[in-house]
């Protein structure tokens, strides 16, 4: 347990059973009536972000989120396991906390996994992975100057957008985050 005077950005809160991390706080003292505390909580889950008001010196109850870097190993059935460089222990991960990171993902790639009593809650991958272009139609020569894109699958069986000279067998950098292209790799 812990009052609203220990708030801080990260901290992760357990209200009526859900997950809350606290995205920024902010204490208020007005000119009349008591302190207040101002919150933007993040839903550890779902992602949805909400306001919530406190009152100054409040008892919230606070969860034991644990963060650790893993090496994912593979998939079994949906799941995707993981496991702990440091203690070898391995963890089933399920599809849908995995999220949009499958499509980042191969095998031996590390990623930041969050754990609550020992259950998955989100898989963080860096913000950039570079991955091979497995298959992408040749661009039209002369249509290099209008800068559009075309589609491209990656290695991992993801679709991206990727510039008209980028060709199959190509190393790129992708943004995690939306899929973004950022570039070619340089082998």
């Amino acid at each position: 347990m812990a009052t609203t005077n220990d708030l801080k950005n990260g901290l992760v809160l357990n209200l009526d059973g859900q997950l809350w991390s606290v995205v920024e706080f902010q204490h208020v003292k007005p000119g009349k009536g008591g302190a207040f505390v101002r919150t933007k909580l993040k839903h550890v889950l779902s992602g949805k972000v909400v306001d919530k008001t406190f009152n100054a010196g409040t008892k919230v109850e606070t969860a034991t989120v644990d963060r650790r870097e893993m090496t994912f190993l593979y998939k079994e059935g949906t799941d995707f396991v993981f496991m702990d460089s440091d203690t070898y222990d391995q963890i089933h991960v399920p599809r849908e906390t995995v999220g949009d990171a499958a499509n980042y993902m191969l095998e031996n790639t590390t990623a930041m996994v969050a754990t609550h009593e020992g259950a998955p809650l989100y898989v963080e991958l860096p913000a950039s992975v570079e991955l091979v272009i497995q298959h992408t139609d040749p661009g039209l020569q002369g249509d290099r100057a209008t800068g559009g894109t075309k589609p491209a699958t990656l290695e991992t069986g993801a679709e991206i957008q990727v510039p008209l000279f980028v060709s199959t067998g190509e190393k790129v950098k992708v943004d995690t985050r939306d899929g973004r292209y950022l570039g070619r790799v340089n082998s």
